[in-house]
């Protein structure tokens, strides 16, 4: 049974009372922009996929017109609006996007033959209805190219909804990216991709009902669509600012900003047209230096530089900047100044916080302390809906300085459970830290009632009112946020604690994400899941001879450890595989006999009860692993 939502407190209601009152909701222009050029909606706004599950369902959002009510951050609130948007929108004569399909948007630009489509969404099916509005209003157009601006998979994954394998192999349409797209699409999505899909399930309140005591949005998009991911990858990478590409008689010049929001990511503009697309280097909110997903720190210092330069280069030649996130930005003066403030934005936050750690501040410290300066402060588009001014000031320091503080008192703490029967026993016991912690909630004080009952939960995983109190003190968290994912973090934890298990509703690692993994690559990917301490006395090798590349690795498992080499050995292996690198990612298809790797193309020479051995010493990831218990 879903759990019932609590009502809204004094202190989050007041808050409220005052954020409506001071933040400037009669500035409207956010509102006619994401209005603007509309042609028409998908009616209705639900995808499903082939055997009928929904895996996108914008009407549900149906709720977010008028003023926030007091359980959503009004702020919060109007981003909603502007992002739940749906349809298909003209953004200059030629250039075309459906919005509110995904948690991104996808754009199409026309050629001479067709239509150019730039980042098809996460789902096939998704992609596929976009595709299918555009057509619709647009004429029968077939897709003459594709782009993905950048490596996350809400850019690529519906890919195969848009265009086949086949006609990307034929040569009949490219597929462009920035250099270095696949191996940090695919790693992303493998190496650390369970943990980041659970989080990130948390993360976009996929499994929350969808309401004002609810899933309100993500901030950057309302949520991820749940359907089938895919990856075709590029014909053509991208190396350099200044690269120019014409397809389809479309001219396209390309500005180069690896690690900004991604590692390999690039921006567009498109001279005939006067148009930018900024990819997701500029949108209507702050976005994340560390996504709570999980993710490496991305660097602030180059996102504001590579800003920079796209202002230098196309500020002049821009009457339209639109990006893979949210609305355009009509007019070149306006332009430019979205993004000078998007600079500074991310260049304030890298500045001030390097000139803070060197007076010794704390990543803590500084996302308490440091303020933005009044220009940011004010404009919407420099809110935090997606990333925070706490949690990116906190990943600089992160990235500078790495996870100790440098106290002594914090270099060996305990972990979670130790911690919280220590800090419950010397607070009197579980009932008595649930007693003071009810004080602090009803005087408004979330955070400390969180930290301190967060504790009694790691020491008593059944202790039934730490965790009734916990959960409704994340509630309210959760109502008081401004930032999509925090509130959704907050009230999938509460979910959660109330007794609705919801795991992991969308899964990256998908065949064709697989499938594109190198064999580097992939022997790391099963290098990550030996169980260490069970294969300590395990020892074998396996040599793989790859026929159509005519690459040969030695694989040695020894003291818990894969390792691989490509150099030439001269005793013989425990079992040779014999295959091709499109067959090879068959091996880590779980539960294969010989027989059956035998069948899908593999070659086996020797003692196949290596397989068997190091099967055995597998441990794949739990994608239904506890968050806010033990």
């Amino acid at each position: 049974m879903t759990p019932v939502p609590k009502a809204v407190q004094p202190f989050i209601r007041n808050q409220q009372a005052e954020l409506r009152d001071r933040l400037s909701f009669a500035d409207e222009q956010d509102f006619e922009d994401a209005g603007r050029g509309l042609i028409a909606r998908r009616v209705p706004g639900a995808v499903k996929a082939e055997d009928g599950t929904v895996v996108w369902d914008g009407d549900t959002y149906a709720f977010l017109v008028d003023q926030a009510p007091d359980s959503v951050n009004p702020s919060l609130w109007r981003q909603s609006r502007l992002v739940a948007e749906q349809g298909l929108f003209e953004v200059v004569e030629g250039i075309y996007q459906v919005r509110g399909l995904d948690l991104s948007n996808i754009t199409f630009v026309e050629g001479t033959a067709g239509v150019i489509v730039i980042d098809p969404l996460i789902s096939t099916q998704t992609a596929a209805a976009a595709l299918a509005l555009y057509r619709e209003h647009r004429g029968e157009r077939p897709v003459t190219g594709v782009v993905y601006t950048h490596s996350h998979v809400d850019h690529f994954g519906g890919v195969k909804g848009v265009v086949t394998q086949e006609a990307v192999d034929a040569g009949r349409v490219p597929v462009i990216a920035p250099e270095g797209f696949t191996e940090h699409a695919v790693a992303e999505n493998v190496y650390a991709g369970t943990a980041m899909g659970r989080r990130a399930a948390y993360m976009y309140g996929a499994a929350l009902a969808r309401g004002p005591q609810g899933a309100v949005g993500a901030g950057l998009g309302q949520t991820t669509s749940t359907g089938t991911v895919t990856l075709i990858p590029p014909t053509l990478e991208v190396a350099t600012t200044g690269q120019q590409e014409t397809v389809d008689g479309v001219r396209m010049v390309f500005q180069m900003a690896p690690n900004t929001e991604a590692p390999a990511e690039l921006l567009i503009h498109f001279p005939d047209f006067r148009a930018l697309c900024t990819a997701e280097d500029a949108t209507h909110t702050l976005h994340n230096l560390l996504t709570l997903r999980g993710a490496v720190v991305r660097d602030p210092r180059a996102w504001s530089h590579a800003l920079n330069e796209t202002i230098d280069l196309f500020g002049e030649v821009s009457d339209v900047a639109f990006a893979s996130h949210h609305w355009p930005t009509w007019g070149q003066e306006r332009i430019v100044r979205f993004l000078e403030l998007q600079r500074d934005l991310y260049g304030y936050l890298h500045d001030q916080s390097l000139r803070l750690i060197n007076k010794g501040w704390t990543g803590t410290e500084i996302a308490e302390g440091l303020q933005l300066p009044p220009a940011l402060e004010d404009a919407w588009n420099t809110h935090g809906y997606y990333g925070s001014v706490s949690h990116n000031l906190k990943a600089i320091y992160q990235r500078y300085m790495g996870w100790f503080d440098g106290n002594p008192a914090h270099l060996w703490q305990h972990p979670p459970v130790e911690a919280g029967r220590r800090y419950v026993e010397f607070m009197g016991g579980a009932d008595a830290v649930v007693g003071k912690a009810r004080g602090s909630f009803e005087a408004g004080d979330y955070r400390w009632a969180a930290e301190v009952l967060s504790h009694v939960v790691f020491a008593q995983p059944d202790h039934g009112p730490a965790r009734d109190l916990l959960a409704d003190t994340l509630e309210q968290l959760g109502y008081g946020a401004e930032n999509g994912t925090w509130r959704n973090f907050y009230l999938s934890g509460a979910t959660e604690l109330r007794g609705h298990r919801f795991g992991t509703p969308t899964i990256t690692a998908s065949p064709d994400i697989v499938a594109n993994l190198t064999p580097r690559m992939l022997f790391d990917a099963i290098a990550i899941q030996i169980d260490g301490p069970k294969a300590w006395n395990e020892t074998l090798t396996i040599d793989v001879h790859l026929t159509d590349t005519g690459e040969r690795y030695r694989l040695r498992l020894s003291n818990g450890v894969l390792t691989y080499t490509s150099a030439a050995r001269k005793a013989a292996a425990d079992l040779t595989l014999t295959t091709t690198v499109r067959a090879l990612p068959t091996l880590i298809t779980p539960g294969l006999s010989p027989e059956d790797l035998e069948k899908s193309g593999i070659g086996i020479q020797g003692d196949a009860s290596v397989l068997q051995r190091l099967a055995a010493v597998l441990d794949p990831g739990d994608p239904d692993f506890p968050i806010v218990t033990p």
